[in-house]
């Protein structure tokens, strides 16, 4: 599934910005063969929601393998920068890794400057409640797409002291290898020599233990995927009817990715008002809605490098299989 979203530019507020951009995105996205949908899409406040109660699932052992990660190695990530004045993270979800990366950085007299970059107003502010618990921690949140972020901070580089990036979550995953390639160099672009970036990434593992991360015995996973729906009726006069939809999540080996489908289960006609769009659906044909890639890591410490980073230290969770990397940009 490639990401590469057609924005428009020039609306004059960010719900505004926000509902038209979701607009194009549907009529274009949808009209493709296969159809599909961004990921992004799916971090409305209820999706938002629902992936936080994903997380806890003992099927999805992400965020805890990541997290365990972050614990045992916070020290060494400061270490790698010792006159850290500014952390940057890119999709955080609600804040709690970060918040266990920073409590970390032990008694400073001066002032941390955290950026939040979220299209989620929902994550953004869970995120600024859990670093509310530090001082001298002054967070800038930018509700956004990563690229408008991405380009705010690239534009107040300058005056900015030494930086760490963070990419968490296995984010990277939803990004297909070409995306991911340039993704990585748009963050490099961001930052100056000398400058930190730390990724989070899911490897490969048992195809039965992946299945059951994206398609839960409760069945959440699958609500997060028809949310998706829900909001397209919700925000642009859409007439899915969520029950003619299944959820399927499918390993696809040869790519070393998950896919996320909602599966038409007749043949149907949708209708999207403020997309200026009409669809048919045959019985069986799908809408992809994700792809969640998983690693090999030392193939994911070459594809950063190839961005302009060298390679600063790896640490991976040896029970559920999840890799942090840190670089440095040069």
């Amino acid at each position: 599934m490639t990401l590469r979203p057609a924005i428009p530019s020039g609306r004059p507020s960010i719900e505004a910005d926000g509902r038209a951009a979701f607009a194009v995105d549907v009529q274009y996205y949808l009209s493709q063969d296969p159809k599909q949908l961004p990921s992004r899409y799916l971090y409305d406040a209820l999706g938002s929601c629902l992936f936080e109660a994903i997380c806890l699932m003992p099927w999805y052992p992400i965020a805890r393998a990541e997290t365990r990660l972050l614990t045992a190695h916070r020290r060494e990530i400061f270490g790698a920068v010792p006159s850290l004045e500014r952390i940057v993270e890119l999709g955080g979800g609600n804040g709690e890794k970060l918040a266990t990366l920073v409590a970390g950085r032990g008694a400073h007299r001066t002032t941390l400057d955290v950026h939040l970059i979220d299209v989620s107003s929902t994550a953004l502010a869970l995120s600024m409640r859990a670093l509310g618990k530090f001082e001298r921690v002054r967070v800038v949140v930018h509700e956004g797409s990563y690229e408008a972020g991405l380009s705010s901070i690239r534009h107040t580089r300058a005056a900015a002291g030494p930086t760490l990036m963070l990419f968490l979550g296995s984010n990277i995953g939803n990004f297909d290898p070409p995306g991911a390639e340039e993704f990585l160099r748009d963050i490099r672009a961001a930052l100056a020599p000398g400058d930190f970036f730390l990724l989070g990434a899911d490897l490969v593992k048992p195809e039965p233990v992946i299945q059951l991360a994206y398609d839960d015995p409760l069945g959440i996973t699958a609500a997060f995927n028809r949310n998706l729906l829900v909001r397209i009726n919700r925000e642009l006069d859409g007439d899915f009817d969520l029950s003619s939809f299944a959820h399927l999540a499918r390993w696809n080996e040869s790519e070393s990715r998950v896919e996320m489908h909602l599966v038409s289960l007749k043949r149907q006609v949708v209708r999207i008002d403020l997309a200026a769009l009409e669809i048919t659906l045959d019985q069986g044909e799908s809408i992809w809605t994700e792809s969640s890639y998983k690693y090999d890591p030392d193939a994911l410490g070459t594809m950063i490098e190839r961005a302009g980073f060298e390679r600063a230290a790896q640490w991976i969770d040896a029970v559920d299989r999840f890799a942090l990397t840190l670089v440095e940009a040069i």
